[in-house]
């Protein structure tokens, strides 16, 4: 990994904001955009085509029958299947503890003021195909909108010329997925958007994708919501003298397996540290799998900051703000309250990165590419919308009727005064 020495604060930040600048694609923007025009005119028949001409597979029914969710069910190890329901009661139980509730009160004699916080009707979960299968990603979405109340949860994935994965089938019924369809793509957003024949319309879409689908999303907001447009994965670490070399690097090849543009990122104080994780990387980047994938993304977007004190780390990452954070410094729990920007903390040398993504509770669909500085995590919030309501007695609006006609007239909008002194009548 390149080792960043000898530059100042200023600017290794500059570095660091030149790496997650956004831009886009006119291409992909203008295919996109021709083929949710596509889907809004021609509905199933376009996601039918889409899927023979991007996916190589011919679909006669888009729905799943729960049939072949059954049968796939009955397919997946045993071991694989615990796995996933110890997961989906983690993710439950600490999800749980985000539920928001309605609330009511009276500031003063004749005024009552509330909020009622309802479900969603209906959402579409984004699960990518592609290089790999993730279920845990279906649980992620999934469970967060049962707890809060969704009726209607929709799953979309791109159909696989083997078939779908069965360990996302056997996923979405654990979760409680409500309804599978096998499509994928800027086309399966469209559907969810504008929905089809087969296809509902839904009130929010979540879940990644590729830059395809990205686009899409960023496409249809304001018809329907979403959660966010998600990056690359990435990794920031910060680390002194007392953290493992070998875990370090373990760590952020957790990450850059990902994607060859996801981003591994370590700020250490520690010259030896820094120089023991670079050997590390590269020696477990001979023996990984996906070496190819992890080995471009260290290449392009893995980096070692070098600097002289701790405080000097947080406040480099705090400009990072990396999805996925971990503390790995000597009493790592006494930083927390010093982390401005990051998705998800993971605190300690035995809170590695991938019991975030799998199975500890906390969401791993996370703010990527320094959003984090604005957006959080995933959550029983994203499924919920509040509804405010307000109550007046004839006495309470004569205490408060003036006040409110002089703002009125103030910025201009007469009717707006005549509408409250009309009841003084």
């Amino acid at each position: 990994m390149k080792i960043i020495r000898n530059e100042t604060l200023d600017q290794i930040k500059a570095r660091i904001r030149q790496q997650t600048e956004k831009t886009t694609n006119p291409m992909i923007e203008s295919q996109v955009a021709a083929i949710i025009q596509q889907v809004r005119e021609l509905g199933d028949e376009a996601l039918k085509a889409y899927s023979k001409k991007f996916d190589g597979v011919v679909i006669e029914n888009l729905k799943v029958s729960e049939t072949a969710i059954d049968e796939a069910f009955k397919t997946v190890d045993p071991k694989v299947i615990a796995a996933l329901e110890q997961a989906a009661e983690n993710i439950s139980s600490f999800h749980q503890l985000e539920v928001q509730k309605s609330f009511e009160d009276t500031p003063r004699a004749g005024v009552l003021r509330g909020t009622k916080v309802t479900p969603l009707a209906a959402v579409g979960l984004y699960v990518p195909g592609g290089t790999a299968a993730y279920p845990s990603s279906v649980l992620m979405n999934a469970i967060p909108a049962k707890i809060a109340g969704v009726k209607n949860i929709i799953m979309v994935t791109p159909p696989q010329k083997d078939g779908l994965s069965p360990t996302v089938l056997a996923a979405a019924k654990i979760a409680g997925v409500d309804h599978i369809y096998q499509v994928g793509g800027a086309q399966a957003i469209a559907a969810l958007a504008y929905g089809t024949a087969s296809i509902p319309r839904v009130d929010k879409i979540t879940g990644p994708g590729n830059a395809y689908v990205a686009t899409a999303k960023r496409a249809v907001y304001g018809q329907v919501a979403i959660d966010m447009i998600a990056g690359p994965s990435e990794i920031g670490i910060l680390a002194d003298e007392s953290a493992n070399a070998k875990d370090v690097a373990a760590d952020l090849l957790s990450q850059a397996e990902h994607d060859k543009k996801a981003r591994a990122i370590l700020i250490t104080n520690s010259e030896k540290l820094a120089r023991s994780v670079s050997d590390q990387v590269e020696k477990q980047l001979q023996t990984l799998p996906r070496e190819d994938i992890a080995r471009a993304a260290i290449e392009e977007n893995g980096f070692i900051y070098l600097v002289d004190t701790v405080t000097e780390m947080i406040d480099l990452m705090n400009d990072v703000a990396p999805e996925h954070l971990e503390i790995q410094l000597k009493n790592a729990y006494d930083y927390v309250d010093q982390i401005q920007n990051a998705g998800s903390v993971f605190l300690g040398r035995y809170a590695s990165e991938p019991l975030g993504d799998y199975l500890a509770g906390p969401n791993h669909i996370l703010p990527t590419g320094g959003t984090a500085r604005f957006s959080s995590a995933l959550g029983v919030w994203d499924f919920q919308k509040r509804i405010q309501y307000l109550q007046y007695s004839q006495e309470a609006l004569a205490d408060d009727a003036s006040n409110v006609a002089v703002l009125a007239r103030a910025e201009g909008l007469e009717a707006h005064a005549r509408a409250i002194e009309s009841r003084e009548n």
